[in-house]
């Protein structure tokens, strides 16, 4: 938004609210006006609050988005689609069905994210189309369940390949592996501590390093299969499975593209987002989705079978048949890959909650953000703590399966929610407007992904529901209730003024281009 065109903006409480509207819907309301939303402590002094500013470039919105999506998933997944169809062929096409159907899920997100520009993607689209019940709802489970377990996965992969170079002949120690999953959350989240512009340089590079190992991997698979070693595509099709295990291979893949949707939580960061952020989700989906397929190509035509179900890290045995010698480099590029991958995950995790604690969600220290680095460092150390908790548990593929059906569930909801907004609010500016059949599309494959694994393994999805439902009580108790307890309100108060004298922290702004 040029300085000619900016209008003075609109001051929100820090609850929330301006003659009882909440600040999601303030934010859509004042769109068609041209003007910003501004969220801070509501005293428009000019000392107390800060505006965001759009640090993020297209390039550092593709980078976030590869640099995401291709964390772990990729380096382990193979083998989870492998071990639930037994078939060559049906795996690569599943890997061809996840990359589609992630890229109209993106395009699905882009119009939700041009039409309400606020950080935190499926939240803010949530509060805006059902109400802040179930936007809490939401966020609880991404507190819970989605965040830390997705940030743990990859952060005990970047390990688990980092510690191999050094355990050639075993696995290493599961001890090993935690430490240095602690250690590399730790390190990443002092560093988007320390600066925006930090953290985005670590993304850029190190998914410039995760494309050139894919890139290797690509061309040494092709090099295999031209020379005429395709013994392992012979009867390609065969394989033993049945619908819930089709759905799990589809978690397995899927998890491998998460990370589609998360350049929608930093939308207040990016600049010009009515154009960056769809070019963004053309560039990277495309991209991603065909290096993911000539990789698995890549794998099978290389690894056998037996090798396939046998091995956590199959990037570590491909390396291990081609290149001899310095099959130390594939686990080191893995590393290097999955460390971005969990730095984009701590970045866009920390928006997050930020976004939920300025409606009033979470407590009033998420809102805080660095006065002069403008990092939201009491949500980040929060989320690395969450993170380093989800370590005691060490089985990969058991936190893969547990969260992926709460997972597309909320995505089902948000998609569902974009459908709501076209009845409920047709004015609403949307430079990009995706086909009816998209969103219907995406919605009916998401429900489909649910119920699968329903059919084998129940529990996973009745815990999860649990756990979302439990978030129900600490809504009213938490959040709607307004009389409560005096030495509660104290206590929130004493953490924030603690967390601003800690950390140099104050309230942040909002900034909206519209």
């Amino acid at each position: 938004m040029s300085s000619k065109n900016a209008r003075k903006m609109k001051v929100i409480s820090r609850n929330g609210s301006e003659g009882g509207e909440s600040m999601l819907s303030n934010d859509i309301d004042e769109k068609n006006g041209g003007k910003a939303t501004t969220i801070g402590n509501g005293k428009d002094d000019g000392k107390d609050n800060i505006v965001l500013k759009r640090k993020i470039t297209l390039i550092n919105g593709v980078g976030i988005i590869v640099g995401t999506i291709i964390g772990s998933g990729i380096f382990i997944s193979p083998t989870g689609v492998f071990f639930y169809t037994e078939s060559v062929g049906t795996s690569l096409f599943i890997w061809t069905v996840c990359g589609c159907l992630s890229t109209i899920g993106a395009l699905c997100y882009a119009e939700l994210g041009t039409c309400i520009t606020r950080s935190g993607g499926d939240y803010a689209y949530l509060f805006v189309a059902f109400g802040p019940l179930v936007a809490f709802l939401r966020l609880w489970i991404a507190l819970l369940i989605i965040r830390p377990t997705t940030q743990t996965i990859v952060a005990l992969t970047f390990a688990q390949y980092a510690a191999k170079p050094f355990f050639e002949d075993c696995s290493p120690p599961d001890s090993a592996v935690k430490l240095l999953a602690a250690v590399c959350l730790c390190f990443l989240t002092a560093i988007n501590c320390i600066s925006t512009k930090w953290s985005m340089k670590i993304q850029d590079v190190f998914t410039a390093a995760k494309l050139a190992a894919l890139v290797l991997i690509v061309l040494t698979g092709l090099y295999w299969m031209l020379t005429g070693n395709v013994q392992n595509f012979e009867d390609m099709w065969e394989g033993e499975y049945n619908l819930a295990n089709i759905g799990f291979a589809f978690y397995n893949g899927l998890f491998a593209f998460g990370g589609w949707n998360y350049l929608n939580f930093v939308t207040e960061e990016l600049q010009d987002p009515y154009k960056n952020l769809p070019r963004a989700i053309w560039i990277a989906m495309p991209l991603v989705t065909g290096i993911y397929v000539l990789v698995n190509l890549a794998y099978f035509a290389v690894v056998s079978r037996t090798e396939m179900l046998s091995s956590l890290a199959v990037a570590v045995t491909f390396g291990n048949h081609m290149f001899g010698k310095l099959a130390w480099i594939v686990p080191i590029f893995v590393a290097l890959s999955t460390f971005g991958g969990v730095n984009g995950v701590l970045f866009t995790s920390a928006r997050l909650f930020a976004t939920g604690a300025q409606e009033g969600h979470l407590p009033s220290f998420f809102t805080l953000f660095h006065a002069r680095k403008q990092t939201p460092i009491p949500s980040l150390i929060f989320t690395c703590i969450v993170s380093l908790a989800m370590l005691l548990t060490a089985d990969v593929y058991m936190l893969i399966n547990y969260f992926s059906q709460i997972l597309w569930l909320s995505v089902a909801a948000s998609i569902a929610g974009l459908l709501w907004l076209r009845k409920t609010k047709p004015d609403l500016p949307r430079p990009i407007k995706v086909h009816l059949a998209l969103p219907i599309i995406f919605i009916f494959c998401c429900v489909t992904l649910v119920m699968l694994p329903t059919l084998s393994q129940p529990m996973n999805l009745v815990i999860g529901i649990a756990i979302t439902l439990a978030g129900i009580p600490f809504y009213y108790i938490c959040i709607e209730w307004k009389d409560k307890p005096r030495f509660l309100g104290k206590i929130s108060r004493g953490l924030e003024r603690f967390c601003q004298a800690m950390f140099n922290t104050v309230l942040v702004q909002s900034s909206e281009a519209t």
